[in-house]
């Protein structure tokens, strides 16, 4: 695909994906943060019982790295449909919290 990717043609992409499929009734929030966890213990058993090194080279092997590039895809995938559900702006949510961050966690002077 050429033409630059952003968060919301991605949502309107899984909408009309979902609708053409008739999947609209199963996407409440409900089901979506079941299927968000889900796929995101499908990311966490890649790495389960990997040592920390194994885990920093886990993109080196193509088989792994194609495992966890679409786990990556699905976990996010269905946070963009929950968010469009909810009506959160998912770069809006992480700019605030990233901000709270800031405040709550200040870095420290100096070296």
């Amino acid at each position: 695909m050429s033409e630059e990717l952003d968060v919301a043609k991605l949502q309107r992409r899984l909408a009309e994906f979902a609708a053409a499929r008739n999947w609209q009734r199963y996407h409440t929030p409900k089901n979506l943060v079941a299927a968000l966890s889900v796929e995101a213990s499908e990311l966490v058993e890649i790495f389960q019982w990997l040592t920390p090194e194994e885990s920093a080279r886990v993109m080196s092997d193509p088989d792994t790295a194609h495992r966890v590039t679409d786990e990556v895809a699905d976990v996010l995938a269905y946070l963009l449909q929950l968010c469009e559900v909810l009506g959160i702006d998912p770069l809006a949510a992480l700019d605030a919290k990233i901000d709270r961050n800031e405040r709550r966690f200040p870095a420290p002077d100096g070296p």
